[in-house]
């Protein structure tokens, strides 16, 4: 009997001390509050990398006297929210215009993160590969659905949700790529990546339904895109 009463403690115990872990974790924030710590956290981004010589963003130090912060090379941000930032001296010089509905090859080490504030210091965290084509095939991405979804996805969906462009697409990276030109180069060329795009979270998928890309919730997710665009095959109407 004494050793049912101390397993029934025990039982006790080990409920308390998961409703504490419970009561610990911090509500959702309001969305204008999401939307504020989206922007804080790119602009210390910006603060705290650089581009290194292939123009992979690397961590910036105080002390480096040699690479220039993000923040330094005219990040230009846009009425949505979304920043980019084009790398000096990589882009083509006769590039080819990257439209709405051309088919993308894209090289990208592309992150996702959630920007909250802890100890009233706003950052990204909470990282989470989106694509790395860079340290996978090495082989751009043809023709992604977050760029542009075709019309036969959509027309074979069986949810309404699903229908919807929203859905598969991160607008605010179509907006900003637009600034871009494509290289038109070879699948197999070396890569040499020409900026970056950040997108907050209210120019992604905010908080709503979307298509399961990498098996975890994007939800008050931003994105950063470290990218090189080797072709744009264009295409003048949806397809």
């Amino acid at each position: 009997m004494k050793k049912v009463f101390l397993y029934l403690a025990m039982a006790s115990v080990a409920l308390t001390s998961c409703r504490k872990d419970e009561d610990v974790v911090e509500p959702e924030v309001s969305i204008d509050t999401q939307n504020s710590y989206d922007d804080q956290a790119a602009a210390k981004y910006l603060e705290t990398h650089y581009f290194d010589a292939k123009g992979n963003v690397k961590d910036f130090v105080e002390t480096d006297t040699v690479n220039v912060k993000l923040s330094d090379l005219n990040p230009v941000t846009l009425p949505s929210g979304v920043i980019y930032v084009m790398r000096p001296d990589a882009q083509p010089v006769d590039g080819t215009p990257i439209r709405p509905y051309d088919v993308l090859s894209l090289m990208s080490n592309s992150v996702t993160y959630i920007a909250n504030s802890v100890d009233n210091k706003v950052s990204f965290g909470s990282a989470f590969t989106f694509r790395n084509t860079l340290a996978g095939s090495g082989i751009p991405e043809l023709d992604p659905a977050y760029f542009y979804v075709k019309e036969s996805v959509l027309n074979a969906a069986t949810q309404d949700v699903a229908k919807q462009r929203s859905y598969y697409e991160i607008e605010g990276l179509r907006e900003a790529l637009e600034k871009f030109q494509a290289y038109n180069i070879p699948d197999e060329s070396d890569y040499n990546l020409q900026g970056l795009i950040i997108v907050p979270s209210r120019a992604a998928f905010a908080r709503d339904p979307h298509f399961n890309y990498s098996g975890i919730s994007f939800r008050n997710r931003s994105f950063i895109f470290n990218f090189q665009v080797y072709k744009s095959v264009y295409s003048a109407t949806p397809r």
